[in-house]
Order: structure tokens, then sequence, then C-alpha cells
């Protein structure tokens, strides 16, 4: 979703850009998942992985581990984005500091480890808190809509406010990263119980069904019950909620196909998303030179091109992350080899 996403979006013409057209319509509202799936899974697996450890030094090792995870992601996200040749020809802007994807998720990550640290000896209070801030974070969308981070450092600010350029911002995006570490609270205490599996699938598409298609209505409801104006500006901008909903189906449907999935090829390709997200980057929008299809190719493409376009994509992208996953796993083997042979 993530590749043909940014591929299409980004080299596809404009005049092809309508709304009314069917066919682009659903590209566009399924295209508006990606990011919600890809930070919420992301706080469900940290977190669930977090949860399962067995003892102190395990959850030390985990909490070491999600810390450099973190920060790494922070600082390919800067690095992604420096011109390199642009300052070596010393033209110098302030662009790269917008914030991204890799950042959103590596500070998150951080977010999570400290709420943790902080209660990880009052499990289900983490578990509750996770809930209510996600859910507060969402419901205020309003009080942050517009907000310009102003006099703030532009460092700062750009974690807060998208006046400057910055793609994602901390502000709601942790809210889905916080809703999935409540989900995995879930999974790590109802897991091993009878029937788990269809109790919580059926409870992905229920509660996804009920916020896609009535949250808005009930939040309307409150407005209608209580005259508080800020209900109705969240109803009729309710994106949060109906995109949560889309996210929880997604997740109904891949659990209740987890037999499938685990066996296929698709599995593999999953585990290599920060290796496949740096590579398109980098192909894509042509990170540290400059030169990439969007400045080769430019908004140029007519569907045809692009969908086909966006399917070699997807494989060479995929491909080139697999076989650069086995130059390192080789490299690892010959080199644990070398250590073995010296001793």
């Amino acid at each position: 979703m993530m590749l043909q996403g940014h591929f299409i979006d980004t080299l596809l013409a404009p005049e092809f850009r309508d709304p009314t057209i069917l066919a682009y319509s659903i590209w566009h509202y399924f295209r508006g998942i990606t990011a919600p799936t890809f930070f919420t899974i992301s706080g469900l697996i940290f977190t669930y992985l977090l949860f399962k450890t067995n003892n102190k030094a395990e959850e030390n090792i985990r909490i070491r581990k999600g810390l450099s995870r973190g920060l790494m992601l922070i600082i390919i996200g800067y690095a992604l984005r420096i011109p390199i040749f642009r300052w070596l020809n010393g033209k110098y802007d302030s662009y790269f500091m917008v914030i991204d994807v890799l950042q959103c998720i590596g500070l998150s990550l951080l977010l999570i480890i400290f709420f943790y640290k902080i209660f990880h000896n009052y499990k289900y209070f983490f578990s509750i808190l996770m809930f209510v801030i996600a859910t507060l974070i969402f419901v205020s969308e309003p009080l942050y809509r517009s907000y310009s981070a102003a006099g703030i450092p532009l460092f700062f600010a750009n974690y807060l406010s998208k006046s400057n350029g910055s793609i994602f911002t901390i502000i709601p995006w942790f809210g889905y990263m916080a809703y999935g570490a409540f989900i995995a609270t879930i999974f790590h205490r109802y897991l091993s119980r009878k029937s788990f599996k269809t109790k919580i699938v059926v409870g992905f598409f229920s509660i996804g069904l009920l916020l896609v298609y009535f949250s808005s209505t009930f939040l309307q409801l409150i407005f209608n019950y209580t005259r508080i104006e800020f209900f109705e500006r969240i109803a009729n901008f309710n994106y949060l909620f109906e995109r949560l909903g889309n996210v929880l189906i997604i997740f109904g449907l891949f659990y209740a196909f987890e037999w499938i999935i685990k066996k296929s090829f698709i599995l593999k390709i999953g585990q290599m998303t920060l290796s496949i997200y740096v590579i398109h980057f980098i192909v894509l929008y042509g990170s540290f030179t400059g030169w990439g299809l969007n400045r080769i190719i430019g908004k140029n493409l007519e569907p045809i091109e692009a969908v086909f376009g966006a399917l070699i994509f997807l494989v060479i992208i995929s491909a080139i992350a697999i076989h650069r996953h086995r130059a390192y796993s080789y490299l690892s083997r010959i080199n644990h080899f070398i250590k073995l042979k010296g001793n």
C-alpha cells in the first residue's frame, strides 16, 4: 500500500486526480488507510514484545533495543532528507528538518517506553492510560488542527505543526501508536484463553464498522444533547476515528487469515519494512542526490502507466530489500565463521 500509494501519488498526472472518477476515489480512500495502519501496528508489535518479556533482564534488553530503534528511526528520517550535493554547493535551508513518518514512529516508541517505565508495575493501568491518551488526542483534534507552533524553535515546532512543511506530526499520530499499544495489552492478557481469536476478530470487525459508519453520528448526537460546539467540529471532520475503524477491520481480516499469511512470501516482505521504506524513498524522492523518479518522470503518467509502473516499482523495491537482507545475512555468517576460526 505504501509503495503503490507513494508511486501513484507522486507520478500520476494532475488531470487524472478527479474525485468524481470512481477508480481514483476508491484508490484515494484506501491510500488514506496506509499510515494509520503503519502507526497502529508499530505500537502493537513493539508493546506486545515488551510485555512478553519473562524477566527483568529480558525487559531491559527489549527497552534498550526500543530506545536504539526509536533513535535510529529519528536519525534515518532526518538523513533521508539531507540534500548532500546542495550542501556541498553551499546551498543550505531548513527543509531537511521537516518531520515524516520515521521521526514520528521513533519518537512514539520513546514515549511508549517512557510510560512503560513509569507504570511497568501497573500494567493494567498502563493499558487504560494508552487508551485514554489516544482517545483524548483524537477527541481534541479541533484544538490543534491549525496550530502553527509560532515562537517555538523550528526543530521542535516541526513535530507539532505542519506549517513549515512537516508531513506528519506527533499529534495526532501518537494516538494510533497508543491505540496499538492498548491492543497489544489485550493480546498479552487474553491470547492464551479459549476462543480468543474468534472473539478478537469479531471485535475488530464490529468496532471497526461502528467507527467507520457511526462514530460521526455518535459525536453529532453528543453535540445535539450537550450543544457543545466542540463535538460538532469533531463530527464534521472525523477522519481519525473513521481511519481507526479501517485499521481495525484490516487487523481483523489479516488475523482471521493468519494461517495463510504466516506461510506466504508476504510475511518475509513485511519483516523488511524499514529497508523497503528507505530504498523506496531514495528511488522515488531522490534522497541525498536530489534525483529521484519524482524529478526524472514528474507528475506525467497516465492511469494505466501509473498502475503498471506501481506494480513494477513494488516488485523491484521488494526484490532489492530481500537481496540486501540476504547479502547482510551471508556477510554476518562469514563474519561469525571467521571469528570462530580465529578462536
